[in-house]
């Protein structure tokens, strides 16, 4: 017998989950569906996110900067120390002890919300009177009718063509999380999100890491100076970055990995590495949706194709997060699951692409929403720029992290904010004042007559802000 649902998402990551709970707070009656499992065999919510991405990336990168703080720079504070070791097993124990608490906190979450949570593959089987039949298969078996569904299954790491990831030289982000020594020789091929991060754990932790990059800017997507601040501070690090590369040949050998490519000025060059990571973007995960046992439409790149409020052309079936359109963003996808929750209610919700932030978890971190100057310049827009560096700031000079700067793009004649970028200390969290502002359509000049908390680093944004009219107050 069919167990019936007002809402029934498939997927259990950030936008899946989400939009469960959410469906849930508005009286709908709802199920989510996850395949995840934990090493037990248990389940383990959350996604790609929580399992093998923004979570246990960003344990491992804590406990990383932690050791090269203790090897570099204690002695700066007066602290002394004796020889300082890594144990790899005892931080990756942390980083999935990490990922349990997030699982748990998920199926937490559906209890205290009535969702009701099947552990298994959810795919559909057909459309009937009123819904859609979808059947759980894995852990669980069972046969479920929805009203509204709402796909949320993700993304898969892109493997190189004719290289497919084994996960013990070839690595994906998956097997990046896992590595169970630290390697000599690490390549990575991509200096993205995932490349940059993965590369900085690793670097700090003692291997020599050397990146691979086919475009011939770095961060191609970030502000220009903003990207360049970034590159020099990496170059200063020590972490190899290669740039305008053609990757040839990849082999697995029996001590590791070669590589053969062709660098900027056209020579051939063979990398040979302990291990190589692959992040060289990511593909929506469709597979066993059983998408066209209803006609669900698939674009070229695999993508479920929606309008602007995620509705795809089948009455009732919905679509979040890295299977759709847009960037590949966790807050992305909770955002879309919010809206489409509320939509499913007869709310009109608003997810504004224009105002989500991104943010790269290295050192220094690099954060950044709205445009940057290069898109300006190609759109003929006019606008004026503020810069302050993180030197000038009490607090990050108190911190010991004075690496970088704030940047505001404003327009020229209403003044305001098009976009803010920025790189050095706790970027990440910085960035959300300048995610408000824009959502309110504030200007620089706001920014500016806000009082700042001294000392604090965001007092860089406020001084940035000034600089759009040439008055900073510190520099």
């Amino acid at each position: 017998m069919a167990h019936a649902f007002d809402v029934v998402v498939i997927g259990a990551g950030p936008g899946g989950y989400i939009a469960a709970i959410r469906a849930a707070q508005l009286g709908f009656k709802v199920a989510c569906i996850d395949e995840w499992k934990n090493a037990a065999g248990g389940p383990a919510p959350g996604g790609t996110c929580t399992n093998v991405g923004c979570i246990p990336s960003k344990a491992l990168l804590q406990s990383s900067e932690h050791f090269e703080h203790a090897q570099l720079h204690f002695a700066e504070h007066g602290i002394s120390t004796g020889p300082v070791k890594i144990d790899v097993a005892k931080m990756i124990a942390r980083k999935d002890a990490v990922v349990k608490q997030n699982n748990d906190g998920i199926l937490y979450l559906f209890k205290k919300n009535k969702v009701t949570f099947f552990h298994g593959r959810g795919s559909f089987v057909r459309a009937v009177e009123g819904g859609y039949e979808i059947a759980v298969s894995g852990e669980q078996t069972e046969t479920l009718v929805g009203k509204h569904v709402v796909v949320a299954t993700g993304s898969s790491a892109r493997a190189l063509p004719g290289v497919p990831f084994d996960e013990d030289k070839v690595l994906s982000n998956d097997g990046a999380l896992r590595m169970g020594a630290v390697p000599k020789k690490l390549a990575i091929i991509g200096s993205g999100v995932i490349g940059l991060e993965m590369g900085s754990v690793w670097r700090r932790l003692g291997a020599d890491v050397t990146i691979l990059e086919g475009m011939p800017t770095f961060l191609a997507a970030v502000d220009e100076q903003i990207a360049k601040e970034a590159k020099k501070a990496f170059d200063k690090q020590g972490l190899k970055i290669e740039l305008g590369v053609k990757v040839g040949e990849v082999k697995t050998t029996r001590k590791g990995v070669s590589i053969a490519y062709t660098n900027a000025k056209g020579e051939a060059v063979t990398l040979e590495a302990d291990k190589l990571i692959v992040s060289i973007g990511r593909v929506p995960h469709t597979a066993g949706l059983n998408a066209e046992a209803v006609g669900l439409k698939l674009d070229e790149r695999g993508a479920i194709v929606v309008d602007d409020e995620c509705r795809t052309h089948l009455p009732g079936v919905w679509a979040v997060g890295d299977v759709v359109r847009g960037p590949m963003l966790a807050h992305k996808a909770e955002e879309e699951g919010v809206a489409v929750a509320e939509r499913i209610a007869g709310q009109h919700p608003h997810v504004n692409f224009n105002t989500i932030p991104w943010v790269i978890y290295t050192s220094p971190e690099i954060a950044w929403v709205g445009q940057t100057e290069q898109q300006l310049k190609a759109a003929g827009r006019a606008y004026k720029a503020g810069t302050f560096p993180f030197l000038a700031n009490g607090r990050a000079r108190a911190l010991g992290d004075t690496t970088g700067m704030v940047k505001v793009l404003a327009d020229a004649t209403t003044d305001e904010i098009l976009g803010v970028h920025i790189v050095g200390p706790m970027a990440s969290e910085l960035i959300a004042e300048a995610v408000v502002a824009m959502e309110f359509r504030a200007s620089a000049e706001d920014i500016g007559r806000i009082c700042h908390a001294h000392p604090s680093l965001s007092e860089a944004t406020k001084e940035a802000a000034l600089a759009v009219d040439k008055r900073t107050l510190n520099f």
